[in-house]
């Protein structure tokens, strides 16, 4: 029965003390019976490869492939023109305005456009109190009868000190962001006549 205990206190000590070297610091490498793949053979981006005839690792896109969801040629849809180049003066007939598209373009909107536009449009947006003077009201005149087309290439490609976010907005939300901006302007600059004969009762106009 001796043995058994002093057996038992060797074990006790050993444990403690391998336990007790865990979180220390140690230039050794540590003993790995699996690596669980920390280590495996793989291509880094911009490397070099000798698998390939030309020594590059990184692949140029196969001639006339097109990514996923960029099948763009409604001009349209796709860039806001007309066939003949022009900004398009409204929106491409390939598009349903409707509740939902508003909708989703104020839910883009407040992401992306909020901050320095203001969630009015008139340029009041957060970046303001950090010093951006500049940002543009959307609900000047210039602005509001500016064609949607160029709205949409806008948003897609920026201009001035604003960045484009077409790599941020599918073409659809973007036309969606378009049809919220427009309902800020109108909202801007409405008037009783704006408001359906059916409601005017309802919200006490005459």
């Amino acid at each position: 029965m001796r043995y058994v205990y002093l057996v038992f206190a060797l074990l006790v000590i050993m444990t403690v003390s391998l336990a007790g070297l865990r979180g220390s610091k140690s230039t050794r490498p540590p003993i790995e019976i699996f690596d669980d793949m920390d280590r495996q053979a793989k291509v880094k981006a911009q490397s070099a490869s000798a698998f390939f005839a030309d020594g590059r690792a990184d692949r140029p896109t196969p001639a006339n492939t097109v990514a996923r969801g960029h099948l763009d040629a409604d001009d349209a849809f796709f860039r806001g023109r007309e066939a003949g180049g022009a900004f398009l003066p409204a929106f491409p007939d390939s598009l349903t305005v409707d509740e939902t598209l508003l909708r989703r373009g104020q839910d883009r909107y407040m992401i992306y456009c909020a901050p320095c536009h203001g969630a009015l449009g008139d340029g009041n947006g957060i970046t303001k109190s950090y010093g951006m003077g500049a940002t543009a009201t959307l609900l000047d005149e210039r602005l509001r009868t500016m064609v949607s087309g160029e709205i949409f290439n806008t948003i897609t490609n920026g201009k001035n000190t604003m960045r484009g976010y077409g790599d941020k907005l599918e073409a659809q939300d973007r036309w969606a962001v378009v049809a919220y901006v427009r309902a800020l302007q109108r909202a801007s600059h409405a008037s009783a006549a704006d408001v359906p004969e059916a409601a005017k009762n309802q919200l006490g106009l005459k």
